[in-house]
């Protein structure tokens, strides 16, 4: 493409702001055919766009969905390892524009060829954006959410809040309902409360969310972006031409100062929330009530109240109090009053796979945090426990362990190492928790010899009944069996969910002695 050209693509693309644009002909590249990019692409298709769209891997449930797109439109569906090699062509040109999935990453080959050819880069929440406006249907408000941990639980609060108030609302974006999906929606919405990944926000430029939270900072995802001081840059851009508020946790400093250095909009207000009691124009916590001094006129000397922690649950591990106390800012910055959030909160149905108790039996609690995913959510769940037997261990994603076995030495009782891999955990146990008994299941658990993508999960799932078997035979009265891994699934499980639901099973088979019920989890 000519410079000339290149411009011309550049200019089109900077008109293109509602769903009224001209949209019609332009030359797009969709990356991955998952969730994410095929609702690209079902979008792009519909506003009349030339789309092909390119996926490495070449499955029965990928040609699916590739027939399904060319019924609805006409489209180039390329599959298999070559397809993500390099930039292809559409009609025989150059594209204008690249959508990526979210975990494709920047120096993937394609996407380096993109950015080498001067192409622009978007994902699916910055075409969302784009195409939010259309005539006849009301435009919804964002409440866009990030942080390391906890963006689940605080977006599906925050949705349950905002219903509470008589919005219509939906949770969507990296928490299960594409934000295309939602754009898309025949009645529209009055608010979408936005889940992003890091990911996501890598590759969104011109959102400008009505209020924005990064819930935390910790070390996550440093082999995609290719180092910590990049993701923290890529977390940052939440708070970018915010509009109402920009919600940070005054627990956590870097968030704080990622609002400082944030370019907002005129009269935005930078909004804390603490689990302790809170200075004026903040959210926090008196007497087991979670209160508000920042949106309500006489904040200088009173604050309103909105819920008692107990209406969170009967055992409410702080992080779930903070949760909540982020989500009610978000709430009340679009509009919901106290009401709505303690209501909100009341209809509020926890996902699983979040400190969920599993079994207590002679005095031991079961645990499944299969969600902890990072050290940072693993320090959460750990830090709500005293005497723990510890099952950890997976797809340590690049972190450093040394932390968090430092800050919960104290707590171990013994550990249990799962994974294809688990010796870095394992130092960090022997450096930091000489003490601790560490059982390493080792690689005949593991199916150490296939690929992480080639995992059913029955090699996992033999992992975890060993695991449950050893905390079996080590735990007490007055113990913790907490399945926390402080690391990612796919080395021996398909998905998080997957690993919650092998403890699940193993816990109910071997603990109550239930029996193996699941033909296959």
């Amino acid at each position: 493409m000519s410079g000339d050209d290149l411009r011309d693509a550049h200019q089109r693309l900077a008109d293109l702001t509602s769903w009224n644009a001209d949209w019609a002909g332009l030359r797009v590249v969709v990356t991955g055919i998952g969730l994410s990019g095929f609702s690209a692409a079902d979008t792009l298709i519909e506003l009349g766009a030339r789309v092909v769209v390119c996926d490495s891997t070449d499955s029965e449930e990928n040609r699916s969905k590739a027939d399904t797109l060319r019924i609805v439109g006409a489209v180039d569906v390329l599959l298999g390892e070559d397809a993500a090699g390099t930039l292809p062509l559409v009609d025989g040109k150059t594209p204008e524009l690249v959508v990526t999935s979210p975990g494709w990453r920047p120096t993937q080959p394609l996407l380096s060829a993109a950015d080498a050819a001067g192409v622009p880069i978007w994902g699916d929440v910055e075409l969302a954006w784009r195409v939010r406006t259309r005539e006849g249907r009301p435009t919804a408000e964002w409440v866009t959410i990030t942080g390391t941990n906890g963006k689940t639980t605080t977006v599906t609060l925050a949705e349950s809040m905002l219903r509470a108030a008589g919005l219509r609302a939906i949770a969507a974006g990296n928490v299960g309902t594409p934000i295309l999906d939602a754009i898309r929606d025949p009645q529209g919405y009055d608010v979408i409360a936005v889940e992003l990944s890091s990911f996501q926000l890598h590759w969104s430029y011109s959102l400008e969310p009505l209020a924005s939270v990064c819930l935390n900072l910790a070390e996550d995802h440093v082999d995609w972006h290719g180092g910590f001081d990049e993701y923290r840059a890529a977390k940052a851009k939440v708070y970018e031409n915010t509009r109402v508020a920009c919600v940070y946790n005054a627990e956590d400093p870097a968030t704080e100062r990622m609002v400082e250095e944030a370019d907002v909009q005129e009269g935005c207000r930078a909004i804390g929330f603490t689990t302790n009691t809170p200075a004026v124009s903040m959210l926090g916590v008196v007497d087991e009530l979670l209160v508000d001094r920042a949106f309500i006129e006489q904040r200088k000397d009173s604050a309103a109240e909105l819920a008692s922690v107990t209406d969170l649950g009967e055992v409410v591990p702080r992080h779930l109090v903070a949760n909540a106390l982020a989500a009610a800012a978000l709430a009340r910055a679009a509009g919901a009053p106290p009401a709505a959030v303690r209501e909100g909160i009341r209809n509020y149905r926890p996902s699983g796979h979040r400190i969920e108790l599993v079994a207590a039996r002679d005095g031991v609690l079961w645990i499944n945090d299969s969600k902890a995913t990072n050290p940072h959510a693993a320090h959460a769940a750990l830090s709500s426990f005293h005497s723990v037997v510890w099952i950890a261990g997976g797809l340590s994603k690049g972190v450093d362990y040394n932390e968090l076995v430092r800050n919960n030495s104290s707590r171990f009782k013994a550990a249990v190492l799962i994974g294809r891999d688990s010796s870095d955990l394992a130092s960090a146990l022997r450096r930091h928790a000489p003490d601790v008994p560490v059982i390493e299941l080792g690689a005949g658990h593991t199916g150490k010899d296939e690929l992480p993508s080639q995992h059913s999960g029955s090699d996992g799932v033999q992992a975890m009944r060993a695991a449950v078997t050893e905390a079996l035979r080590i735990a007490a009265d007055g113990d913790t069996v907490l399945m926390a891994p402080a690391a990612a699934s796919m080395d021996q499980f398909p998905s998080y969910a997957h690993r919650g639901a092998a403890f699940i099973e193993a816990v109910r088979g071997i603990v109550e002695g239930q029996g193996f019920t699941a033909k296959e989890l």
